[in-house]
């Protein structure tokens, strides 16, 4: 281990901390940096500065928007750059800058040495980090590119005819076609570039003169690449390959399911086809379990709200729902709670429709309703499997509402989703379901409403002064924020909030992201009664402002004036 005596002359770490990390970073696959990372020793800031002072080379200053020309991205190759952990960033006059994720790889500076020498230039190394490098080595791709050359290819196989009718192939012909090394190409540049631009879907949909692939990011479809209508039956065939799906059948929908290796990652893509009019459409759900599993800050859950989310988690058992539309992020939230609760010592079973992201040390089920096996026959076998954690994907009548709230009486955490517009909407919701008023406050803990909002690209956002109207909205709703959470943010005497201009790191849309906005209604003695006396929405949501509930709209405001959404989002997300 290099760097750690660094650490212990910076008084980092001390040299017994020091002992216990060699003996833990014996059995840890990956780099030392990596390592430090994971176990939280130090910084990824703080870490660059220690390997730039432990190399001698400065650190690069640039910033995951820069674009770096193709003139230089060519002057050393991607297969070179990818495998050798370096990236060429700028040439000033006769010096190649390139920037290397480790120094100490002395393959990696031979091989900039002789890619150099051969174009006649000197080059300088800037130690550049994991971050800036996976952004940067992205530029290498071009998706039209990409798959016009493996278009090109086919073409070329197939005899060069545009026009041939591929349409008519025997399922044979198909399967055969789709194993072609340029059909494989084409659908990995497509899955490939779906991982690298963060789609959460890929829709792969025939029109009457050609194919088109669009891909949804931060919620919205893009058309990112149109093909030939003859490749549709070959890429199709591909796809359901991967996904053990059967190619003879055409007529009616399947949904399967594989994973990939893509960048050093497992990616899981779930897989549905559809028949339509002009053929087959398929959309590819991206599933990227570092993308959903995320932390409690990561979804946008802070102040008051994260409070009440721990407080309910920790007590020994009840109901925890996760309402609003569907995409309002729900499910992830829901996982976000269970990688908190996921201990060894406790056991946790879950019941999804389908399974999104595999979560090491949990049991997840897969519900099949076609063959009998739902929510809530699933829940009658769960309950007998010892659980001391259950997720329920969604309650969704009124037999999986009654059995959803019989486990939490009997002693189990429950979590699961529900569709209702608010956060007090969720107890009518569940009397609606005919779940006795007087069970609701043993068993509910809390009601989480929520939705998304695009989160405002870090790189072109910039503050500034709100309109008249805009800024006594702004304060109405702040001052009608409870004492404790006013405390928390400190609102600020001059409002400001922040616009995104567009840059090339967005795409030039403003927006990068989506984060959650959400309100919490907890159950509280004066709740209790409420419920067993007139549980009416109106009563409930008195309630809710007497003990202090930050509404979607106030969570909204606080998220728009620290520079994470636009108001025009706030208003959007939070609209009654």
């Amino acid at each position: 281990m290099i760097l750690i005596e660094k650490l212990i002359e910076k008084k980092i770490i001390t040299p017994q901390k020091a002992e216990e990390l060699k003996k833990e970073f014996n059995d840890f696959e990956g780099t030392e940096e990596d390592f430090y990372l994971i176990k939280k020793v130090i910084s990824e800031a703080k870490l660059n500065e220690l390997r730039s002072e432990f190399y001698g080379i400065e650190i690069f200053d640039g910033n995951e928007g820069l674009e770096i020309p193709n003139n230089i991205l060519s002057l050393i190759p991607e297969e070179s750059a990818v495998f050798y952990k370096v990236i060429p960033l700028r040439l000033k006059e006769d010096i190649l800058e390139v920037g290397m994720l480790d120094p100490d790889d002395i393959k990696a500076k031979e091989a900039v040495n002789f890619i150099t020498r051969q174009k006649r230039l000197k080059f300088k190394i800037y130690l550049i980090d994991k971050r800036l490098f996976n952004a940067y080595i992205k530029q290498y791709r071009n998706i039209n590119e990409e798959v016009g050359k493996a278009l090109s290819a086919l073409e070329t196989e197939i005899g060069g005819d545009e026009n041939v009718e591929l349409f008519s192939f025997d399922t044979a012909g198909q399967e055969k076609l789709s194993e072609e090394a340029p059909i494989i190409k084409m659908v990995a540049v497509i899955l490939r570039h779906a991982v690298d631009g963060n789609a959460s879907d890929i829709h792969i949909e025939p029109e009457e003169k050609q194919l088109r692939v669009r891909f949804r990011m931060d919620g919205t479809l893009y058309a990112s690449l149109f093909l030939p209508l003859h490749t549709h039956p070959a890429i199709v065939a591909r796809i359901k390959i991967l996904s053990n799906l059967r190619i003879d059948e055409n007529r009616i929908p399947q949904d399967g399911r594989f994973s990939a290796r893509i960048d050093n990652k497992n990616i899981d893509f779930r897989v549905s086809t559809l028949p339509t009019k002009l053929g087959e459409k398929v959309v590819i759900r991206v599933l990227d379990p570092n993308e959903g599993l995320r932390s409690y800050q990561d979804i946008g859950l802070i102040s008051n709200n994260l409070r009440l989310v721990k407080e309910a988690i920790s007590k020994p058992f009840g109901m925890i729902l996760a309402t609003g539309p569907t995409g309002s992020g729900k499910t992830t939230t829901l996982y976000s709670i269970l990688q908190e609760l996921n201990k060894p010592e406790v056991n946790v079973v879950t019941l999804e429709d389908p399974i999104e992201y595999y979560v090491p040390g949990i049991n997840q089920s897969q519900v099949r309703p076609e063959i009998g096996y739902d929510f809530s026959q699933g829940l009658r076998h769960v309950v007998r499997q010892d659980p001391d954690i259950i997720m329920v994907g969604e309650i969704r009548d009124e037999e999986s509402a009654s059995l959803a709230t019989q486990a939490a009486l009997t002693g189990h955490i429950v979590l699961s989703t529900l569709h209702t517009n608010n956060a007090v909407g969720v107890v009518p919701r569940l009397i609606d379901m005919k779940i006795k008023p007087f069970l609701l406050p043993a068993t509910l803990n809390i009601g989480i409403a929520q939705r998304l909002a695009q989160r405002l690209c870090p790189f072109c956002k910039e503050k500034v002064r709100p309109h008249k109207e805009v800024e006594k909205m702004i304060m109405n709703e702040l001052n009608l924020l409870p004492d404790k959470v006013k405390r928390d943010i400190e609102i600020p005497e001059v409002i400001y909030i922040y616009k995104a201009k567009g840059c090339p790191k967005c795409n030039n849309k403003g927006e990068k992201g989506r984060l959650g906005v959400f309100e919490v209604l907890k159950m509280t003695p004066e709740l209790e009664k409420i419920i067993v006396d007139d549980p009416t929405e109106l009563r409930i949501a008195e309630e809710a402002k007497r003990q202090g509930m930050i509404t979607m709209r106030q969570d909204g405001i606080i998220k728009a004036i620290n520079g994470d959404i636009s108001i025009e989002e706030v208003l959007r997300v939070s609209e009654e």
